[in-house]
């Protein structure tokens, strides 16, 4: 029993929809495995963007109309004009419309960008699921849905286990011993039947979950990189892939925003014992990178790069030391406004976090603290981590920066900059 993901790279144009059919009739044979998908290309993108248009009662057609359209001309590259593909699309499409022209915008922006999102992954899995079929894949088209049980965490729900779990065991093993499962990443379903979604870039998590339930041998994420490597080749040109790397080691990376991985993957892997593999689209031959429970002398470090991070320090008014008090009151509001810390230091009379920037929930932030403390913040940041730092690769790292703040523990360098 296997998992697959493909996230929107691998499912971006017609001729990656080839290279995956390739994939799954090379390497994963013909039943025994469930594919996840992402949405395709920069769909996700767009549909936040048609989102907070209709959300705001703006005009959305033209952005909109581009979203059909490059959906629609990868089905025709696909499909003969005829195909059953074409009415499944047009009916998620008209959907999408009406439930655009129907926005409330009096209603939670949260709940709302769910249910619209989640049309991404839904188009995706349906053009794959047709696509393999003309190829002569046999598969099933399963709403991940019903399957993922969430609570209403609007955004980044969170997972029941136990319900999950006996849904996927339910029917699901049957049928992969008949056919392949093509479903989708990202989503989740409330005991009610509301769309939930798990956090962006969740469709990791969600063939993480799959593997889970399934009881699955392994789980393999393809991606356009040869593995998991040291760094970003965006920014990184001298990368090196890591040829196995430990769960902890990769949760680690994952949580100080190495972009490979979701960081919520790797945990139910690791509680099953579930090998995952990370593997090249474009060479899918290649090695690539297995992360199980191994050990290892001496690691190279990891360059981490997070963007568009936002300082925000808060100082007592009356100028009394920062206590657990403070603290507390800082902590329970982040809490509530769901802002993730993603480093934090005190001095004597101030705290200050780095964060991800949302101006919205800053601006709530704000609110709710002003008359306790006097804020001050930065935005447009970045924040490096090294992981396994030597002396050289900080010094490689920090080089020209200007630095607004940084930490150092044994095994992590970390740094705020401009």
């Amino acid at each position: 029993m296997k998992v697959y993901k493909f996230g929107g790279a691998s499912v971006k144009d017609a001729s990656a929809f080839r290279n995956l059919a390739s994939i799954v009739r090379t390497q994963g044979g013909e039943r025994q495995l469930l594919l996840v998908v992402s949405a395709m290309g920069k769909t996700t993108n767009a549909l936040e963007q048609v989102m907070d248009l209709a959300y705001q009662q703006k005009d959305f057609q033209q952005e909109y109309t581009q979203l059909k359209d490059y959906h629609t001309g990868v089905l025709q590259e696909l499909f003969p004009q005829q195909h059953p593909a074409h009415e499944r699309q047009e009916h998620l499409l008209r959907l999408l419309l009406q439930d655009l022209q129907s926005m409330d915008p009096s209603g939670e922006y949260d709940q709302l960008y769910d249910q619209i999102v989640s049309y991404g992954e839904l188009l995706s899995s349906s053009i794959l699921h047709y696509f393999l079929q003309e190829q002569g894949l046999q598969n099933k088209w399963v709403d991940s849905r019903k399957y993922i049980r969430t609570d209403s965490s609007w955004r980044e729900a969170k997972v029941d286990w136990v319900s999950t779990e006996r849904q996927i065991k339910q029917d699901l093993p049957a049928v992969l011993e008949q056919e392949l499962v093509v479903t989708q990443g990202f989503l989740g379903g409330t005991p009610e039947g509301r769309t939930t979604t798990l956090g962006r870039e969740g469709s990791d998590f969600s063939a993480a979950i799959f593997a889970y339930g399934l009881d699955a041998t392994e789980m393999c994420i393809w991606k356009d990189v040869e593995g998991l490597l040291n760094a970003d080749p965006k920014y990184f040109p001298d990368t090196v892939r890591y040829a196995e790397i430990s769960y902890q080691e990769t949760v680690e990376m994952a949580y100080y925003g190495a972009s490979v991985i979701h960081p919520k993957t790797i945990k139910p892997l690791a509680n099953k014992q579930i090998p995952l593999h990370v593997k090249s689209f474009l060479n899918p031959t290649g090695a690539g990178t297995k992360i199980y429970n191994c050990r290892f002398d001496k690691l190279a470090p990891a360059y981490i790069i997070k963007e568009n991070q936002c300082l925000v320090s808060f100082a007592v008014k009356d100028f009394t030391f920062v206590s657990e008090k403070n603290l507390s009151t800082i902590f329970g509001v982040l809490s509530e406004l769901r802002i993730k810390i993603n480093l934090m230091q005190n001095s004597a009379i101030s705290f200050s976090i780095c964060t991800d920037f949302h101006a919205e929930r800053l601006h709530r932030l704000m609110q709710r603290l002003h008359d306790q403390f006097v804020i001050h913040y930065n935005t447009n940041l970045r924040l490096f981590t090294i992981k396994n730092y030597t002396t050289e690769s900080i010094t490689k790292l920090m080089d020209a920066k200007e630095i607004l703040l940084e930490q150092r523990t044994r095994t992590t360098f970390q740094f705020v900059s401009k």
